[in-house]
């Protein structure tokens, strides 16, 4: 025997021995020897720390990074030497019986261990363990494949014609065929083999689809980074205990080992893995000085701050001062965005007759986040079913999935088709869509039904001049009431936020128009000192810091909240529906309660963030039906200009009236209800 190799197994055993890998291993032992049945291969997972074991031998462990197919047959020869000494496994007759299957721990930090197709050099072909990160954007469902069989040779006198000597296992990388097939021929007498199908050992096998995270740059639309890469989708095969452990959308971190999988004339770089590890995101800790100077000067009021981070806000496309109460709505969306199953979600419609306009504001919004992910019209919004190279089932991420933790901007939501419509309103009340499966059309025995979970907030507009060509408006509006019936009702309340811009098209204000000019000359130019103090970085650093704050309703909040809802419920109602505010509407006032917190960097939602929460529903549901008792007015969260501080002052007496009012509208219409005034 080979010394360095006689050495390598004994390092092996201490490792095992020091690492706990050990006991491990005699715990399975035990489930095989206790279950007294005979297997064609028994299979077992060992963790292996590189750092550890390079440490104790630098060539064993150059072997578990490089050769790692290699190394597991040192470990094979140990394991069946203590099984066979220790007596652990009764039923074991060889050590071809034995699969071993190492998962590194991690490996280097160095870009060599780094795997992805879009970058060079490609080096799929080598069989060690790389690391590879991206994001899942199709899963296929779980189907068997062999782990291992056994063989016995067809001449009754060979000696392999019994025992468990041929036995084949499955390899990173192989197909199916590798495994078992019918022109195995005998090592020995040269005669052709037969599988025994009573000691076939199947697995679960799962396809997915990753791909590198650069992708969401090229899927926002628009994007500050000009940079061009290439991208391109990674297979991955998931085996046994990892089947199911990936959720389409999430980010991941994996190793594995990459192979060349031929499926004809095509060859198909993939990777079996053997960990699998979730990346969550990490916000900065930290807002920019800008930020935190003026959040010192505005300390004096809990409106001010908000307000003026949302005049000034995307000035590199709008001139500030304009669509604030659009703008304090984005803002206000894009805090409220996390990845959490039950999230507080905040989705915007905007009813416009300045499509451009809006549209430009938007594409610049989604950019300030990871996940801001514009629709292509020409696919799908919601996961769809389609066949893979291997002829199953495949579920593709689309739009909504892939913005999970984020934003998806469907565009322009009067260009739908009703069955896309009515998906849409479902998801939105459910915050999960079902992919059908018929089992028939991708060769499985049954159909399958499968959920996904939708996290992300929705942005979308409706062109008020093109729907009113397309339809015969009402004639019997309430006051303040918009025409919405080219959007069903019910989608038009699953949408958080129902907005009207401040700026016809017909009349659009002279300042937007100027910078429209000034921009279209050259639009590379910073037009307002507000763009230089506080630029896109700073605002994506901003977003990302407030959207992570953890925030709780204090007492007064709350009882404001369920006071309004209470009262409104009973004054919006008719004698036919019953009430006209939706059931989740109470969700909704609690979304933006809290979201107005965070933009204001506090912990604790008080009373005046509930009052701008209020504010902003009250005025989106007078434009889907018509004006109430509370009776606001059309812009009531910014009534005028801010230009100064005096503008700033005058809106802060204005707001503590909306609250006093509020408060007697509560008082008047929602029995049982007890709230504070300033007389008590």
């Amino acid at each position: 025997m080979d010394p360095e190799i006689q050495k390598m197994r004994e390092v092996v055993l201490v490792y095992l021995d020091r690492s706990g890998g050990l006991q491990k291993f005699v715990h399975d032992c035990k489930k095989y020897n206790d279950s007294k049945q005979s297997y064609a291969v028994y299979r077992f997972i060992i963790s292996i720390n590189p750092s550890d074991i390079t440490e104790l031998d630098a060539t064993l462990g150059n072997y578990i990074l490089h050769n790692p197919l290699r190394a597991a047959q040192i470990f094979q020869s140990v394991c069946f030497v203590a099984i066979k000494t220790l007596s652990l496994i009764e039923q074991l007759q060889t050590e071809a019986q034995i699969s071993i299957l190492l998962k590194p721990t991690h490996l280097p930090p160095l870009p060599s261990y780094v795997l992805s197709l879009s970058a060079y050099p490609f080096n799929y072909t080598s069989p060690r363990f790389y690391m590879s990160e991206g994001i899942v954007i199709a899963m296929g469902t779980v189907t068997k494949y062999t782990q291992g069989a056994r063989f016995l040779c067809t001449e009754e006198t060979c000696p392999f014609s019994e025992g468990f000597r041929c036995i084949r296992v499955h390899c990173p990388g192989a197909t199916e065929s590798a495994t078992v097939r019918t022109d195995f021929v005998c090592s020995l007498c040269s005669s052709p083999l037969q599988e025994d199908m009573k000691f076939r050992v199947l697995g679960d096998k799962q396809i997915v689809e990753m791909i590198d995270a650069k992708i969401l740059n090229a899927l926002k639309g628009y994007s500050i980074d000009k940079s061009h890469f290439r991208i391109q989708a990674l297979t991955l095969f998931l085996r046994d205990e990892l089947a199911n452990k990936m959720t389409i959308g999430n980010r991941y971190r994996i190793i594995g080992i990459p192979a060349c999988v031929q499926n004809g004339l095509q060859a198909t770089a993939c990777i079996e893995v053997t960990s699998v590890q979730l990346c969550k995101p990490n916000g900065p800790s930290f807002v920019s000085d800008n930020f935190k100077y003026l959040l010192s000067l505005t300390s004096s009021s809990c409106w001010r701050f908000t307000a003026v981070l949302a005049n000034i806000f995307a000035s590199q496309v709008l001139p500030p001062g304009t669509y604030n109460t659009l703008k304090l709505a984005i803002l206000l969306s894009l805090v409220q965005t996390c990845e959490k199953e039950n999230g507080d979600y905040l989705d915007l419609l905007i009813m416009t007759s300045d499509t451009l306009v809006i549209d430009r504001l938007l594409n610049y919004s989604l950019c300030l986040l990871p996940r801001g992910i514009r629709h292509p019209p020409s696919s799908d919004i919601f996961p769809s079913v389609s066949k893979d190279k291997h002829g199953s089932a495949s579920i593709q991420a689309c739009s909504a999935v892939l913005a999970k933790g984020g934003i998806c901007y469907i565009g322009d939501l009067s260009s739908y088709k009703k069955d896309k419509l009515e998906l849409l309103q479902s998801v939105l009340e459910s915050r999960t869509t079902t992919v059908f499966i018929p089992g028939k059309k991708y060769g499985e025995e049954a159909d399958q039904q499968v959920t996904v979970s939708v996290q992300t907030n929705f942005w979308s507009f409706v062109d008020v001049d093109s729907s009113s060509k397309k339809h015969i408006q009402k004639e019997n509006f309430l006051i303040g009431q918009m025409d919405v019936s080219l959007i069903p009702v019910n989608l038009v309340d699953g949408f958080g936020l129902l907005i009207y811009n401040e700026f016809p098209s017909c009349r659009l204000s002279s300042p937007v128009v100027h910078h429209i000019l000034k921009k279209a000359i050259n639009p590379e130019a910073t037009l307002y000192k507000a763009s230089q103090q506080f630029t896109t970085q700073d605002y994506e650093e901003f977003i990302l810091f407030a959207r992570n704050l953890h925030v709780e309703l204090s007492s007064e909040a709350e009882s404001l909240i369920q006071g309004y809802y209470l009262a409104s419920r009973r004054v919006r109602r008719d004698s036919i529906h019953g009430s006209t505010l939706s059931a989740s509407a109470l969700k909704i006032l609690i979304s933006l309660a809290k979201a107005h917190a965070k933009l204001s960097l506090r912990q604790t939602v008080l009373e005046e963030d509930a009052v701008i929460a209020v504010l902003l529903l009250e005025s989106s549901l007078t434009l889907k039906h018509g004006t109430s008792a509370l009776c606001v007015a059309p812009n009531p969260v910014f009534p005028f200009d801010l230009s100064d501080e005096n503008s700033l002052q005058q809106r802060d007496i204005y707001l503590m009236q909306c609250h006093h009012q509020l408060l007697k509208f509560i008082s008047a219409y929602s029995s049982g209800i007890h709230i504070n005034t300033n007389e008590e």
